[in-house]
């Protein structure tokens, strides 16, 4: 991965409003009611 890749992936994992967020803690994809669980 290049440089700004691996920005990306990490403030995606940091940003509940990404799918990325909810996958790295085991979830399939964010969830509907991702907004109540924050």
């Amino acid at each position: 991965m290049s440089q700004k890749s691996d920005q990306d992936n990490h403030a995606n994992q940091l940003n509940p409003n990404s799918d990325a967020y909810w996958e790295s803690r085991g979830y399939d994809e964010r969830p509907e009611d991702w907004d109540d669980r924050i």
